[in-house]
């Protein structure tokens, strides 16, 4: 029920307004988007870095309608990049297909997001191009597949499984056909049950079968959760099958479970921190309140401290 309604909340633009303007607002997100700027993402990649874990930096934003929009957002990219480049940072950057103006003109989409992946590629960088609701999911893995076919792309874009999708075998099998690198979650959209596995045993099971499957294709994968029993899976079947913690990483989001990032860290697993900022933040954290309500009890102790 909690994660109906904080998805529900999610999509609304009238909560989403009145969130992102008030300075109550802006604080309940600190703990989870690294601020407003480039250089906010930067220092958090730095300190996060000096912990021993890589990043994924994320401005952001998603459905703009306006084509000046979407290449702002490029623009942006272009900039975080090369900072990573001259700062030696350990870090990669994510994006969704909506902020480079999906929605506004595909073609546009394609220029913006073809030049910064040519752009990661040439600074030996990777983009991940995020999954977003259902009714972009075939158009975001053809996108990837596109331009991962794209001479000098090959390894410097992946794509986005989410597990709670009933196609996401199929999916994945065809990606991995491809040798297209796949970060592994549950999903946290509201989408309705002829598509998508209603309840969470379903959702766990079928996450388990994939990572098995991309564990054992010899591809560099994301196993990106919060779930210490998913996390337990993924380290029995890697010590089972000898493949090594150099093989893949953990993912986790930036705030969440710093305590179990650090753990794994120490214990010798590979762990990359997904770093979001920027000013468009209320939907990012409605979703993540969506995937683990225990969530609003961090919120709430930052609140009360004052």
């Amino acid at each position: 029920m909690l994660r109906r309604l904080f998805i529900g909340l999610s999509e609304s633009r009238r909560l989403r307004s009145l969130a992102e303007s008030s300075s109550m607002g802006r604080r309940t997100s600190t703990r989870f988007v690294a601020g407003t700027t480039v250089a906010d993402a930067l220092a958090a990649a730095r300190t996060v870095n000096q912990l021993g874990m890589a990043v994924s930096i994320d401005n952001l934003g998603e459905n703009v309608t306006q084509a000046s929009e979407a290449r702002q957002s490029a623009a942006l990219y272009h900039e975080l990049l090369d900072d990573i480049s001259v700062n030696r940072l350990d870090a990669n950057v994510s994006l969704k297909l909506t902020h480079m103006g999906l929605d506004v003109d595909e073609e546009l989409a394609t220029e913006l997001v073809s030049g910064l992946v040519a752009k990661a590629a040439a600074n030996g960088n990777f983009v991940r191009v995020d999954m977003e609701g259902s009714p972009y999911t075939e158009r975001t893995l053809g996108f990837v597949r596109a331009l991962h076919r794209a001479p000098g792309n090959q390894g410097r874009v992946g794509a986005v499984i989410q597990a709670y999708l009933y196609r996401s075998e199929k999916d994945a099998a065809t990606l991995l056909g491809e040798r297209i690198r796949i970060r592994l979650c549950k999903g946290a959209y509201n989408e309705p049950p002829e598509i998508a596995f209603p309840h969470k045993p379903d959702v766990d099971a079928n996450y388990v079968k994939l990572m098995k499957m991309l564990l054992k294709s010899s591809i560099y994968h994301g196993i990106a959760t919060h779930d210490e029993k998913m996390i337990a899976a993924t380290i029995d079947f890697a010590r089972a099958e000898r493949i090594p913690p150099e093989a893949f990483e953990f993912q986790m989001l930036y705030g969440i479970r710093r305590d179990l990032q650090q753990q794994l860290v120490r214990e010798g697993w590979r762990m990359r921190v997904y770093i979001p900022f920027g000013t468009e933040w209320y939907p990012y954290l409605m979703r993540r309140l969506a995937e683990r309500p225990a969530n609003v009890l961090f919120i709430a102790r930052n609140l009360l401290r004052g």
